[in-house]
């Protein structure tokens, strides 16, 4: 096993909440301590993460979740992201001269799907009511908190974007900056918004005056968001999706989301003795970066909302199909360009603008969940007196004609953000790594250090990566801990690659929670982050 030189995984017989910010991860430990399943701490981590991340996450975003309920030894997935407004269509845009899917603006907007998410998890595997959950929120909302490292240098980044949007300046500024690494800061209005939540639930947000407050956004901004489409939204119990790796059942949700991608590349990694070429050679780096590749193009050409165009994903993951998938990966070469192609509309990123958190509790009951705005600040379109932003993830949609992810009204576009789950006899992991479309190569590396190179679930999350952000060429982004001598023997293969220095948000962070089967619970934060695993005090 190679020695990965970093932080210690985190053990405990009792529960683990392990998030990107350290206050985040100590309130959903609150819960556990109050008697709280894992899906308490992870409401209340989401809750308290919108306040302290808010440009990567909060309300105004979508959410889905992976629960292992202990009790039943079942896995249950609930989708919880937004629909396009029923006003918006392709042939709307094109009467405003808009050709191209915006990737920004009051017609990126669906309804975000986040708070209802909570109210499903909790009404199926809560024990503790929305007040309690919400409180340590509401509190550090309405003091203020203090802005931690990592997450002040996103927010400086994006000092432009919020200042060109009045209300989110007003919210998210401090005398027209962007707070500091250390500086206090209070988002007084999401206090209140989240206050609402608490006392009135879902109601609140998709009918009461928040809900007035975003369709008032849109109208003013010629959107065509109204009521009915808040109203009407409900998330989705769904059936999550797997592949076998080496003997491990690896476990991501069903499209609408690039998780089929992740095992996608597993399965053509499969192909080849990885453990034989060894962590970190080129001849292993290269046969996942080419899985990379084919398995995307696979993700972009079939992957949409089910309720309006099935992906035959039995079909996709089929290992007869993974084993012939295989011999156009060239052991010699890199590919610059795999088919099917990219799709035009669905744009390139790799971004740090998601927030990924899991949980664990005494009984081994696990939470893995993933909430995001998409891009840093979502829109910025601030609603006013609510203290958060709406997300843009309606740019994911394409507007090529009779596609699995054409915009169409009532429709989910193609997402990013995806939890994981892992298991193998009495092992079960709960995992993921953010980052918009580099998520579903980061779970294949995260699942191939574990199986391939043994190591332990903290060393799979600290260890280098490589990301390819775009669809088509040769690029890829290769973090320094692989080491220069590999890195200068891919770029011999055709790989164009680019050097990033460790500890950036190019290759996304993520946590992870483990059950071992014996009672012991592990829980791992990667350092790329300000994030933590912090386990249960017992009573």
């Amino acid at each position: 096993m190679p020695v990965i030189v970093g932080r210690s995984r985190v053990a405990t017989t009792y529960g683990i909440v392990a998030a990107s910010q350290p206050l985040a991860a100590r309130a959903g430990v609150q819960m556990l301590e109050r008697g709280g399943s894992a899906v308490d701490a992870a409401i209340a981590a989401n809750a308290v993460l919108g306040v302290t991340e808010p440009q990567s996450n909060g309300i105004g975003g979508d959410l889905f979740a992976m629960i292992y309920d202990a009790k039943s030894d079942q896995l249950h997935g609930l989708n919880s992201s937004g629909w396009a407004p029923r006003g918006l269509t392709p042939a709307l845009l094109a009467s405003h001269g808009i050709t191209t899917m915006p990737q920004s603006g009051i017609h990126s907007v669906t309804v975000p799907g986040a708070v209802a998410g909570w109210d499903a998890l909790r009404t199926r595997f809560g024990r503790l009511p929305l007040p309690v959950l919400l409180a340590p929120a509401i509190r550090y909302a309405d003091e203020g908190f203090p802005v931690s490292d990592v997450i002040a240098a996103h927010w400086a980044v994006l000092a432009d974007k919020i200042a060109g949007e009045p209300d989110a300046a007003a919210t998210y500024l401090v005398n027209g900056r962007p707070p500091r690494a250390g500086a206090i800061f209070r988002n007084p209005d999401l206090a209140r918004a989240l206050g609402e939540i608490a006392h009135q639930g879902t109601a609140a947000f998709y009918q009461g005056r928040i809900a007035e407050a975003i369709v008032a956004s849109s109208r003013e901004r010629g959107g065509t968001l109204d009521r009915a489409d808040l109203h009407d939204f409900e998330p989705e119990w769904v059936e999550p999706i797997a592949t076998t790796y080496r003997g491990w059942t690896v476990y991501e949700l069903p499209p609408n989301t690039q998780g089929i991608a992740a095992l996608l590349m597993l399965n053509l990694m499969e192909q080849f003795p990885l453990a034989d070429y060894g962590f970190h050679s080129t001849r292993a780096l290269h046969v996942m970066i080419e899985a990379k590749k084919l398995a995307y193009a696979d993700m972009l050409q079939h992957v949409g909302d089910q309720r309006f165009s099935r992906a035959d994903v039995a079909a996709l993951l089929s290992k007869r199909a993974a084993r012939g998938r295989a011999t156009e990966i060239d052991p010699a070469r890199c590919a610059a360009d795999v088919k099917p192609s990219a799709l035009a509309g669905v744009t390139t990123s790799v971004g740090t603008d998601t927030v990924y958190f899991c949980a664990i509790d005494r009984d081994g009951n696990i939470a893995s969940v993933i909430q995001s705005i998409y891009e840093g600040f979502g829109t910025a379109i601030v609603p006013r007196g609510t203290g958060f932003a709406l997300h843009n993830r309606g740019g994911l949609f394409t507007l090529e004609p009779n596609h699995a992810n054409t915009l169409a009204p009532r429709k989910r576009p193609l997402h990013t953000i995806i939890p994981a789950f892992m298991r193998k006899d009495a092992v079960k992991i709960g995992f993921g790594i953010m980052g918009a479309f580099n998520q579903a190569q980061a779970h294949a590396q995260f699942v191939a250090n574990i199986v391939d190179y043994g190591m332990d679930i903290q060393q799979a999350l600290e260890a280098g990566r490589f990301t390819k952000g775009t669809f088509a060429g040769a690029d890829v982004n290769i973090e320094a801990l692989v080491p220069e001598d590999v890195r200068a023997e891919l770029a011999a293969l055709g790989h164009e690659v680019t050097t990033i220095p460790p500890r950036t948000g190019v290759f996304g962070h993520g946590q992870a929670v483990m059950d071992d089967g014996s009672g012991v619970h592990f829980g791992a934060s990667e350092p790329r982050h300000d994030g933590a695993a912090i386990p249960e005090a017992p009573g």
